[in-house]
């Protein structure tokens, strides 16, 4: 009955989409008055269109009985990656009246010279898109999928060789961000290792058919760019796993490309982070038609070299 009562509430508050503008936009949401409390698009709160496009999303699945977590996500791509109450990813948890905000990496996407420049700086993203390699973040709906571990190599911690296993939580998108699977687009902790050597492996699990298995140094880009995956801190991420981990939930990541065209062509009401948007001007969506053919020609006008050789033995 709480369901049902809440969807044409919802679905009444479609004409506001772009929300943030609007000057009762706050009162159309129907959230609950403690999540209320948190609307908005000052430090730590969640700006009106991207809640409401989150509940809708979060119900729509969850009245479709694909989902039956009683928490969802959201990501306002927008906002400084911040760290902390600066954040712009959110868990909410309706019912146990739950709201946290944290950091998340964006698509750092690439330079390709004279065929085009679509790369993002750290703090704000300028471009997006759903368009393969491109190294971009793209809006719209997802549910969380499977859960992959991943091991990255060794590192030193405590003064002890420590190996680093990723977990990579997928992601399947609806809508323009349908691709979600062949783009490889999920979430996971903001670390890697760069590989300098490789080390006898202490643990059979981890070693290649001749013992040895890579040994790095170990980095933590909290707050930073990612290749189009949505990326947590260390802590965040063994919360949001064991939420998900045989229990999807919705995700919705703002902004869309109807977002970014009306934004870029000043539309009145269109949101976006306004800290951001005097950092980058105007803001671009790369339709994968337009920017696969140019990925695609970079890859053929790379020249062929030798395979890389295998990394030194560590001394």
């Amino acid at each position: 009955m709480l369901l049902r009562s809440l969807l044409p509430a919802l679905i009444g508050f479609a004409a506001l989409a772009f929300g943030a503008g609007v000057p009762d936009a706050r009162a159309q949401l129907n959230a609950p008055d403690w999540l209320m409390r948190h609307v908005g698009t000052g430090e730590g709160q969640i700006a009106p269109v991207v809640l409401y496009r989150a509940r809708q999303l979060y119900f729509q699945q969850l009245q479709a009985g694909r989902i039956r977590n009683r928490c969802y996500f959201a990501m306002d791509a927008t906002r400084p990656s911040g760290v902390g109450k600066n954040g712009r990813f959110y868990i909410i948890c309706e019912r146990e009246k739950i709201y946290k905000v944290m950091s998340s990496g964006h698509g750092n996407g690439r330079n390709l010279g004279r065929l085009g420049n679509f790369a993002n700086g750290r703090q704000c993203a300028k471009n997006f898109s759903n368009a393969l390699d491109s190294k971009l973040t793209a809006g719209g709906p997802y549910l969380t999928a499977e859960l992959k571990d991943s091991f990255k190599g060794y590192y030193t911690a405590s003064g002890k060789s420590q190996p680093l296993v990723r977990t990579f939580i997928q992601f399947e998108g609806m809508g323009e961000a349908a691709n979600a699977r062949p783009r490889e687009i999920g979430g996971h902790a903001a670390v890697m290792l760069r590989w300098q050597c490789r080390m006898k492996a202490p643990d059979r699990q981890y070693a290649d058919e001749n013992g040895f298995a890579p040994y790095g140094t170990y980095v933590n880009y909290t707050g930073g760019r990612s290749n189009g995956c949505t990326s947590w801190s260390w802590s965040d991420t063994q919360d949001i796993k064991e939420m998900v981990r045989n229990n999807p939930t919705t995700l919705y990541i703002y902004p869309e490309s109807r977002d970014i065209a009306a934004v870029a062509s000043g539309a009145q009401g269109a949101y976006w982070n306004a800290a951001c948007l005097r950092a980058i001007g105007k803001p671009k969506f790369w339709p994968k038609e337009q920017l696969e053919p140019v990925i695609k020609r970079w890859k053929a006008s790379l020249p062929k070299g030798p395979p890389p050789k295998p990394l030194p033995i560590c001394r």
